[in-house]
């Protein structure tokens, strides 16, 4: 048997603001299938607390965040595309209020409420609350649901792309025709056809311990384009939030940076503040400098965990600009307007990623990856605090123009998925599982905010060890949700390594104890199929 299909859908592999941006634009004039291997509403979008930078036409407005972004990305970001984003910036907000978001006001001069994060010289940060990212979500999945031309499809999870060795006859290498979908719940593998393939699935957060990402970031279109030939580049650079909630009831909730752009301090136990050593803007210093001193701070006291403490904000403030957070803390025993918040630095947000033209485009003809998973060059070696939304909206309004423009279809015969492969037991299971948390352990403790070149190579080769079990566990046993989630979190674990291991300086959030001084020459880190290390 065979799928096949005259008039292929475009079909984008994940639910967040890149991918529904590229869905609801694509769908003005093409058929759209949106794959989501779980929840639809589940995605570091609805996670994303602190905001999106707004920008203006105005030239200054354009020129600071400029500034603000090459300044936060440690001289490695890509100028054209920074400039482009700042300069289509402005139709970012602007869609997506013209889709329904509600954004905070300031009800006095009756214009977006604008709130200051770290980084940035100017408040610029339109937000919802403390919840920004599930009111943009809210509004666009509720499009994305009854739009007549695009179709949902849930708990459906991405093995592979469909290349030319799949078609039974032989098409063209550098193209995509579409996915094998494993049904998570029926436990089936289908092919589904496709013209065009957008890789929307958000960062790999969860190769790490501690993280501020949902369950989903195990980075699957990154290992997806790898394994198809892509390249990817900038990976070493993972930005650690500097605080995310230290609880044993809950070990990723974020506390948004926007708690210390209002004013909250970081402090150790008997209330001593220690930003003030590291860097003048203190608090509110880049992310990378912020989590860097708390991390040595901690390792200096040998201590779990400081404290950030927001008890000089007045509570009516505090329970208005940041409802979730005081919620949350408050039903885990924490009352943040009279106690100081434990917290952390966890894995956020991969500044690597696909390499991608700023439209997505990756190096196979029509194949596009957007947001967290490329890697467009906007963050450089640090991202700037909200850029993330701000690069989603951008490069999926400029991803849906080019894949309605193009002119590329196919109606190739796919060959039906090999099925004859058994379902692996209880002890696979367990072993399974055993590979993710040694996975995480490695990472957390080799490959995390300080490294150096040796425990960088001893991650590598115990990583390796572990490629080659889960390869053959996925040689041996029908694919299922956890065995393809640590298949995809080994292979992004070693491209990280691999990257980090190739600069030989350290920038941004990258930072090697055996290469402390930076390069004269900012340069990217490119790592192709056929990279030795």
């Amino acid at each position: 048997m065979v799928d096949t299909i005259s008039q292929n859908p475009v079909l984008i592999v994940g639910c967040g603001l890149s991918g529904l941006t590229v869905a609801l634009e694509v769908a003005k004039y093409k058929k759209v299938k949106l794959l989501t291997k779980g929840d639809p509403t589940i995605s570091a979008t609805a996670w994303a607390q602190g905001g999106i930078v707004h920008l203006t036409k105005d030239e200054e407005s354009i020129k600071t965040h400029v500034q603000d972004t090459i300044t936060a990305g440690d001289g490695l970001v890509d100028h054209e595309v920074l400039e482009f984003i700042a300069r289509s910036g402005y139709k970012a907000t602007e869609w997506l209020i013209n889709h329904g978001v509600v954004f905070s006001k300031d009800k006095k001069l009756n214009q977006l409420h604008l709130v200051l994060e770290g980084g940035h010289s100017v408040p610029r940060i339109a937000h919802a609350g403390d919840a920004t990212g599930r009111a943009i979500l809210d509004v666009l999945i509720k499009k994305a649901l009854t739009h007549p031309n695009i179709t949902i499809l849930k708990n459906t999870f991405v093995v592979d792309l469909v290349e030319n060795q799949h078609l039974t006859k032989l098409g063209h290498d550098n193209n995509i025709y579409g996915v094998y979908a494993l049904n998570t719940i029926s436990n089936e593998v289908s092919a589904i056809p496709a013209s065009h393939v957008v890789l929307a699935t958000g960062g790999i957060g969860k190769v790490y311990q501690y993280t501020s990402n949902p369950p989903t970031a195990t980075g699957d279109g990154i290992a997806l384009a790898w394994r198809s030939g892509c390249k990817v580049a900038n990976l070493e650079f993972m930005q650690f939030h500097p605080t995310c909630l230290f609880h044993a009831g809950e070990r990723s909730f974020l506390i948004s940076e926007a708690l210390r752009g209002a004013g909250a301090t970081l402090e150790h136990k008997n209330g001593e503040r220690f930003m003030t050593k590291y860097d003048s803007r203190k608090e509110l210093a880049p992310r990378d400098v912020v989590a860097r001193s708390i991390d040595f701070e901690m390792k200096k006291h040998g201590i779990e965990h400081v404290y950030l403490n927001a008890k000089l904000l007045k509570k009516d403030y505090i329970v208005e600009h940041f409802p979730t957070i005081h919620g949350k803390c408050k039903r885990l025993g924490i009352d943040i307007t009279k106690d100081r918040i434990p917290v952390i630095p966890a894995a956020h947000y991969s500044c690597g990623g696909v390499l991608t033209r700023i439209n997505g485009q990756t190096t196979i003809q029509n194949l596009y990856a957007i947001g967290e998973t490329a890697c467009t060059g906007l963050h450089g070696a640090n991202r700037l605090a909200s850029n993330s939304l701000l690069e989603c909206v951008v490069t999926g309004l400029t991803a849906s123009k080019s894949i309605v423009e193009s002119k590329f279809n196919h109606n190739q015969r796919i060959r039906q998925y090999q099925v004859s492969k058994p379902s692996h037991g209880e002890d696979d299971a367990i072993e399974i599982f055993n590979s993710w948390n040694e996975l995480r352990t490695i990472m957390s403790s080799y490959v995390g905010i300080v490294r150096s070149t040796g425990r960088l190579y001893k991650a590598l080769k115990r990583i390796r060890l572990l490629n080659e079990e889960v390869r053959e566990l996925s040689q041996q046993y029908h694919p299922n949700k956890d065995l393809l989630e640590v298949r995809n979190l080994v292979i992004c674990a070693e491209l990280i390594t691999k990257s980090a291991l190739k600069r030989k300086e350290s920038r941004g959030l990258h930072f090697n104890k055996d290469h402390q001084t930076k390069l004269a020459n900012a340069l990217p880190t490119v790592i192709r199929s056929n990279s030795v290390i």
